[in-house]
């Protein structure tokens, strides 16, 4: 598609409640709507609480009313607002990335929220809980020509498990990744800065962890297994880096516990050079409870990355078994884990490399995804032989 003058008569609207900010679903809207303004016809407009936009961006936002109380309304009252905006103008489409009433594109960077409460939770559902699932059911039920994406396999699997006769258009459409970021940066200049700030031993394997909620994406475990793999590999030091936010006093202690006191560096959260961070290691864990996508895996394997994840993490869709790193069936088993790493670690599966499983992370750059988006708005605009 080639980009040519905004069309006032085609618009789009986009809406998502933060843009463009932390977040997978922030970053995704903002990924895919800035591209496609740049190289679509349709005029863009971003509906959300607040935002952080590309400067020289032709994206339009209009900023909608938060309600911050009672918390148990936030979804309820995101969704009306969201009804009360849309009505002041017309639209062409909308694309939405967060539960609301109505929409031609919905992208779900979530699982069914009934399943998240019932089973990553293990709770009874809150009040609020109650509202997000009444918003949710008539998002599915209210929307049947509606075309939705959800990120995973996974996500799509509980969708259909809780909604069977949903209607729709579904593809599973997982985020892209800044391929040219992750895979560029010089690896052995970016080791020699990342150790030396960091006090790490150049010579050592080092395992990344990236995750913002230490608990949720299985630090505890990660750590129980890199302290067996270290007793397993006598003269060979395994150093385990962490990057994010969470309960660093209670990771220490755990280090200390495991003898790995010094093995463990708390980098804290890291934004603008995360780049440097994926060069500088051997290889990624994620060992999450459960993580509908889990961008930092594509973000690992675009740097050339090995990774250890669950079978919890949705993008085991892009992660090929014993050739890209292991996907690890049982999440607690800190045995196997151990044993993946210590498989990771040799000498002989690292001068091999895993070079022609990276080719296909260049298939998830953003500016693909972006395409492939951008021909689903053209077929729904334009219908005439779409697909069924």
């Amino acid at each position: 598609m080639s980009k040519t003058a905004a069309d006032p008569t085609r618009k789009i609207a986009v809406v998502v409640p933060k843009y463009g900010l932390a977040g997978g679903a922030e970053q995704f809207a903002a990924s895919l709507t800035e591209r496609l303004a740049g190289s679509t016809p349709y005029e863009f407009h971003v509906f959300a609480h607040r935002w952080r936009s590309q400067s020289g961006s032709p994206v339009l936002f209009h900023r909608l009313p938060e309600r911050r109380w009672p918390r148990f309304l936030r979804p309820w009252a995101f969704a009306k607002a969201v009804e009360r905006a849309l009505r002041k103008d017309h639209f062409d489409l909308v694309h939405s990335h967060d539960r609301i009433f109505c929409a031609d594109v919905f992208s779900l960077h979530c699982t069914p929220h009934q399943a998240w409460v019932r089973d990553v939770r293990a709770k009874t559902p809150s009040l609020f809980d109650r509202v997000m699932m009444r918003v949710e059911r008539r998002m599915v039920s209210a929307n049947p020509s509606a075309t939705f994406l959800p990120v995973s396999s996974l996500s799509a699997d509980l969708f259909r498990r809780e909604y069977p006769d949903a209607k729709g258009h579904w593809k599973i459409m997982p985020p892209g990744v800044n391929y040219a970021r992750f895979s560029s940066p010089d690896r052995d200049t970016f080791r020699r800065e990342i150790c030396a700030r960091h006090g790490i031993d150049r010579g050592a394997f080092v395992v990344l962890f990236v995750g913002m909620n230490f608990e949720h994406k299985g630090l505890d475990t990660v750590m129980e297994a890199v302290a067996k793999a270290s007793r397993q590999r006598l003269g060979s030091k395994i150093h385990l880096l962490v990057v994010g936010k969470g309960n660093i006093g209670k990771y220490r202690t755990q280090a200390t516990r495991l003898g790995l006191a010094s093995s463990v560096t708390f980098a804290g959260a890291i934004t603008s050079d995360l780049e440097r961070y994926y060069r500088a290691a051997d290889c990624l864990m994620l060992l999450s409870a459960f993580d509908t996508f889990g961008m930092v895996v594509l973000e690992a394997l675009a740097a050339d990355l090995p990774v250890i994840i669950s079978a919890e993490v949705g993008a085991r869709d892009v992660v090929e078994d014993e050739h890209d790193g292991f996907i690890v069936q049982d999440r607690e088993d800190t045995n196997a884990v151990a044993r993946a790493l210590i498989a990771i670690a040799s000498v002989e599966r690292r001068s091999a490399g895993t070079k022609s499983s990276f080719a296909k992370v260049r298939q998830h750059d953003w500016s693909a995804r972006a395409e492939e988006i951008g021909l689903i708005y053209d077929s729904l605009m334009n219908p005439t032989g779409r697909d069924g």
